[in-house]
């Protein structure tokens, strides 16, 4: 039985500490701004990105990952005796999905499965690390795509931003709409479901709005352990680690078998802007 490789993209954020060992290779976005394409995540990283945001009176865009840099990847594997999974970001956010399939053509005969996350930061990633951690201990393909599908429904993310303005300027504002022209100190609660941005809730303060972002994650999570809890940044990190705490705090350090902090790719925070904060979950696997 051939052993089995997960191809992602760069919004999943995994960090190579993350990723170690696993069988992952990560197609990057593309990030464009003021007439340069960069790789997201490779060109340009948080550091840079989020402070030149902050101030930008040109806005970056963004673009999928492309057929060709999917063909790219998949060749490698394919000679180095890989069958593929290739798991990407939600297709109502990104065509990356259909670059991914595009690619697949090229390669008649290969044994590739394409997944949707229907999410995407470290939600996505939840679901590659759960898919990369069963093939590298010997799960076959077919194995691979009902782990995925089953970290796929025991995942999510919610998320606060500091401003909704990036993500309607982005096109990707879905049912977040209905909190458009909130006043500055009322903080939106947003969730990826069914694949879209779907407004939740919203709060007085920042400092209420993240502790309603848990009690809202415990009531998707509705008692299913273990927990991998993933809190993810608009480069914040003080906030992230804060909030990380008491997340762990909250749902008790016995039921979180793995927390981790992770930025937000350029590729998504061009939608999310500076200063968002997540919590994103996989839960009973």
């Amino acid at each position: 039985m051939p052993p089995v490789a997960v191809v992602t993209d760069s919004t999943a954020y995994l960090t190579p500490e993350l990723i170690g060992n696993l069988p992952i290779s990560v197609a990057p976005l593309q990030v464009i701004w003021e007439g340069k394409i960069y790789l997201d995540n490779i060109d340009i990283h948080d550091d840079e990105f989020y402070p030149r945001l902050q101030v930008a009176k040109i806005l970056p865009t963004t673009s999928q990952a492309t057929p060709a840099q999917f063909q790219e990847i998949y060749t490698r594997l394919i000679e180095q005796g890989y069958d593929i999974l290739s798991l990407h970001i939600s297709s109502k956010l990104s065509g990356t999905l259909d670059s991914a399939r595009q690619a697949k053509d090229a390669f008649p005969g290969a044994h590739i499965e394409l997944a949707d996350s229907l999410s995407t930061s470290m939600a996505q990633g939840w679901q590659v690390l759960a898919v990369a951690r069963a093939a590298a201990a010997g799960a076959s393909l077919k194995e691979c795509m009902v782990i995925a599908e089953q970290a796929r429904t025991n995942s999510g993310v919610l998320f606060v931003l500091d401003t909704l303005e990036f993500l309607r300027k982005g096109g990707r504002i879905g049912g977040a709409s209905a909190f458009l022209g909130m006043t500055f100190n009322i903080k939106p609660i947003l969730e990826l479901r069914d694949g879209k941005v779907e407004a939740v809730e919203k709060v007085r303060t920042q400092s209420k709005a993240l502790r309603r972002m848990i009690e809202l994650v415990e009531m998707q999570i509705n008692h299913r352990t273990p927990l991998h809890i993933g809190v993810l940044n608009a480069n914040v990190p003080e906030a992230a680690k804060a909030l990380l705490e008491d997340t762990v705090e909250y749902f008790g350090k016995s039921n979180v078998v793995e927390a981790a902090i992770t930025g937000v790719s350029p590729a998504i925070g061009t939608h999310a802007g500076p200063g968002a904060l997540g919590i994103a979950y996989l839960a009973g696997m």
